[in-house]
């Protein structure tokens, strides 16, 4: 199994978030998955200006590097998403990054894919941000495992609590996926929501020719 882990943290090699995707990923590594970080902040991104061209076509004109990380996710059978906290929310570079994916949702791109998420914040808001990017796993159509928030203050020590913590949710991640676990109330939420896209692809066929094509293919019209 692949996992991969991506931080939306600007700040590189300090970044503390950073250290806590790591830490999820050394407990996934510890129980047999193969794993990848990546630092999105390292890559350019330009934003999404909601064209429409990917519902069309699969493709999207800008010319950068989302299509590299993106396939790298597609890749892997489970995903670990973190940001810190920027005013109750995940920073920009990775919410450009979710914003560039609406092909992706529409498409259920992340199906029997698992992820979990991670935040660290100096104050609070921690897991708001946590339930939002599990949110963005479940839209893509994953199943979740679980999250990770840590409100750090002053205390350097509670970083390698949640560390610990991390490492225990990467094992359970590779777990999920090695014996294919099933979260009943997640997959009818998954369900419903395929249904609600079963009827926006077909009420959009003529236009949507390659998400028409995609559902056609998967047997899910």
């Amino acid at each position: 199994m692949k996992i991969v882990g991506i931080s939306g943290s600007p700040r590189g090699a300090e970044s503390r978030t950073a250290k806590l995707v790591e830490a999820v990923l050394r407990g996934a590594a510890s129980a047999g998955a193969r794993t990848e970080f990546i630092d999105i902040c390292r890559y350019r991104f330009e934003f999404c200006n909601a064209c429409g061209t990917c519902y069309a076509t699969g493709e999207c004109p800008m010319i950068d590097d989302l299509l590299q990380v993106f396939e790298r996710m597609i890749e892997a059978d489970g995903i670990v998403l973190g940001s810190p906290n920027y005013i109750d929310g995940p920073t920009a570079q990775l919410k450009q990054v979710i914003d560039r994916m609406a092909d992706a949702v529409h498409c259920r791109s992340f199906d029997g894919k698992y992820g979990c998420a991670v935040c660290t914040t100096g104050g609070s808001g921690e897991d708001r941000v946590v339930d939002y990017l599990n949110h963005v796993l479940s839209s893509l159509g994953a199943q979740v495992v679980g999250g990770i928030g840590v409100a750090l203050g002053a205390d350097t020590g509670r970083l390698e609590g949640a560390m610990s913590e991390g490492e225990a949710l990467g094992k359970d991640l590779a777990s999920a996926i090695e014996t294919k676990r099933e979260y009943p109330e997640q997959l009818a939420a998954l369900e419903e929501k395929k249904r609600y896209f079963r009827e926006l692809i077909l009420a959009n066929r003529d236009v949507w020719a390659h998400e028409y094509e995609v559902w056609a293919g998967n047997g899910w019209l």
